[in-house]
């Protein structure tokens, strides 16, 4: 596990928002600051997000957001490879921790017989383009429901760590491990490691 590289969706929402942010300046040119504006922010990244959503089906969306600052309508069309573009740098990244965990159990990508896509991220064409590319060309497993699987993956815990296991997780073993490496600053702040990442919690 690489805790240091998030790539979730509000990475993308997050960076579709300060393009749209800089397109309502280049357009508008007003003298107030528009992310001044609570109101206004919080409808860019309702349509940042709704705009990525539909970018992973479509070619291209259109923004249209009424009275989004000063009285000013917005909007805005965006093409899937501008929307690549934006984010170029989160998607050179997507590739990190696959690397990281396949370095942590020894292992190389051709020992990995089968690779699931879990995660809304995964539905952005271009990171499903990086992962397959990686794996040769590999076909990549979709079926399990991205919305889902978070949910699912603590129902399996609760029911474990609760006194009523059910017979369908009474054999799985579910172990927690130290998303980072922790340790103590020392001489010239150097972080001396107490305890190494991916280390089983508790610790003993």
């Amino acid at each position: 596990i690489n805790a240091e590289y998030m790539g979730g969706g509000e990475d993308f929402d997050n960076r579709m928002a300060e393009y749209l942010i800089e397109e309502f300046r280049r357009k508008f040119q007003s003298e107030k600051d528009i992310t001044m504006n609570k109101k206004a922010l919080r409808k860019l990244r309702t349509a940042a997000e709704r705009a990525k959503r539909s970018l992973s089906s479509s070619m291209q969306t259109l923004i249209e957001i009424d009275s989004l600052h000063e009285g000013n309508d917005f909007n805005a069309n965006i093409t899937r490879a501008r929307f690549e573009e934006i984010n170029a740098d989160l998607f050179e990244e997507v590739l990190e921790p696959i690397k990281q965990v396949l370095d942590d159990a020894k292992m190389t990508k051709e020992d990995v017989n089968e690779v699931v896509m879990v995660g809304g991220s995964t539905r952005i064409p271009r990171i499903v383009s990086i992962v397959q590319e990686f794996f040769d060309n590999k076909a990549l497993n979709h079926s399990v429901n991205a919305d889902e699987a978070v949910a699912f993956g603590a129902a399996i815990q609760a029911s474990i760590l609760s006194e009523y296991p059910d017979e369908e997780t009474e054999n799985v073993a579910l172990y927690d491990v130290t998303p980072l490496s922790l340790g103590i600053r020392t001489h010239n702040d150097v972080m001396s490691v107490v305890i190494k990442r991916n280390t089983n919690i508790p610790v003993t």
